[in-house]
């Protein structure tokens, strides 16, 4: 009988867990899923909630801000449990970012900056990899030559990146941005990056000793032009940021002219997000065990032809 009582228990117990975690409900937004990296981040935290039985709802803002801020107002109505956001807006959807605050829906971000009304964000340490990018690119470049310049000033990642490079440049006055192609639209970027980097280089056609862009997408588009154009691998060294399947599969091609990118795990932080819900909301532990500050950073790493192979799968 004693035997029966702690079986009946024990089941009842797991009905009970599970029964909680599948009641357990997390909002994940996404800024825009035509770009890998914001898809990468919130598909492997909507994975991750999904294996700990929680219910979830996958939202892409689709580049736009107000549907963006609109995303935030159905969470909030529906009363989720928390919310994830990949390369969210935190300054331009204040109001709802405070709203979410206020009735209690604890927010992390992803990539998107901090915020007052925000646990915290997840990201590599921006200048860090700026710097690297922008020296290894230097390096390529012997200290010296003209360069051209793909950039994003719309998300707070790519801004610090320039703004790193820019400091990089001002200590290395051999080298000169001669061309700066800055993207502005997000729903229609692709066509934005080949029209802007097809007329820079049509205007410095022989005097460009490199190019760098603010993330890979770009430099993918740049890269197809470049290869349109005859350029050999190391004619023009190409270097940018974020890493991913595409990037290593170009970087080991002879016919690529991308040569580096300085790689950031999206997935690790779209994980590293629920498991901090998951620490924070769900387990009610303090924030303070996930991290003290503003940011919990995660590790990015140069990835370029001589360890590429460890990254392609």
């Amino acid at each position: 009988m004693n035997a029966l009582k702690a079986a009946i228990l024990a089941g009842a117990t797991l009905m009970a867990s599970t029964l909680a975690a599948q009641a357990f409900e997390v909002g994940i937004v996404g800024f825009q899923f035509s770009s890998e990296t914001h898809a990468r981040v919130a598909n492997a935290a909507a994975a991750a909630a999904k294996a700990k039985g929680w219910t979830v709802t996958l939202l892409n803002s689709e580049g736009a801000l107000p549907k963006h801020a609109e995303q935030f107002e159905t969470l909030i109505t529906k009363k989720v449990d928390a919310i994830i956001v990949a390369m969210g807006k935190p300054i331009e959807a204040d109001a709802q970012f405070k709203e979410a605050k206020d009735k209690g829906i604890p927010v992390i971000t992803v990539m998107s900056g901090g915020s007052p009304h925000t646990l915290f964000d997840i990201q590599p340490n921006e200048y860090k990899v700026g710097a690297e990018a922008a020296m290894y690119l230097l390096g390529q470049m012997n200290y010296q030559g003209q360069l051209l310049t793909a950039r994003f000033d719309g998300n707070v990642a790519t801004r610090i990146r320039g703004k790193v490079l820019d400091a990089v440049l001002s200590e290395n006055p051999s080298v000169k941005d001669v061309g700066k192609f800055s993207m502005a639209r997000t729903q229609s970027w692709r066509d934005d990056v080949k029209s802007g980097m097809q007329a820079l280089l049509l205007q410095n056609q022989g005097k460009v000793q490199g190019i760098w862009a603010s993330f890979d997408g770009q430099a993918y588009i740049i890269d197809d032009i470049l290869q349109q154009q005859g350029v050999k691998k190391g004619q023009i060294p190409l270097v940018s940021v974020d890493g991913g399947e595409e990037t290593y599969r170009r970087i080991a091609d002879p016919e690529s002219t991308l040569l580096a990118t300085v790689a950031i795990p999206f997935e690790q932080m779209g994980k590293a997000a629920v498991e901090a819900v998951d620490t924070i909301v769900a387990k009610k532990q303090p924030k303070d065990n996930v991290t003290k500050g503003p940011y919990l950073y995660v590790d990015a790493v140069l990835v370029e032809q001589s360890n590429v192979k460890q990254f392609l799968k």
